[in-house]
């Protein structure tokens, strides 16, 4: 049994909520732990895996938060650079999956947080446990 950490930036309770519940069901059915933590932003994602792994509690993350286009030039910052950070973390050996929704709109948003649709919580965790359960095979 492996331990992970949900980071999660919310912004958007309900989905939030699903991507959540998904992640948790993820992880329970492979017979994992989890406990959850919340950050002001996706920016922040990154950083927070960072704190974390360097307290050595957890053997894996999964990130979770929803991005939703605006009007301004913000969307791309906050998509490209939480994805930027938490892909450089992985590429250092870190078991991260990303379940940070990048969309035009909530309806989108809705589909792919739901559990009984998309599920990308728990697809996101099941990315995590897959990368973990590498790194234990080479490591």
């Amino acid at each position: 049994m492996a331990k992970f950490l949900i980071v999660e930036a919310r912004f958007y309770d309900h989905l939030n909520d699903q991507l959540i519940a998904g992640a948790k069901a993820a992880l329970k059915a492979a017979g994992h732990q989890a406990d959850v933590i919340t950050v002001p932003g996706a920016l922040e994602i990154p950083g927070a895996i960072v704190l974390a792994d360097q307290a050595q509690l957890y053997d894996g993350y999964v990130a979770i938060g929803v991005v939703i286009r605006g009007e301004t030039y913000h969307f791309e910052i906050v998509a490209g650079e939480s994805a930027r950070g938490i892909m450089a973390l992985t590429m250092d050996g870190m078991a991260i999956g990303n379940g940070i929704l990048t969309v035009e709109n909530e309806a989108q948003a809705l589909v792919r947080a739901d559990p009984g649709q998309k599920d990308k919580g728990g697809e996101a965790a099941k990315a995590a446990i897959a990368l973990f359960e590498l790194r234990e095979k080479f490591g």
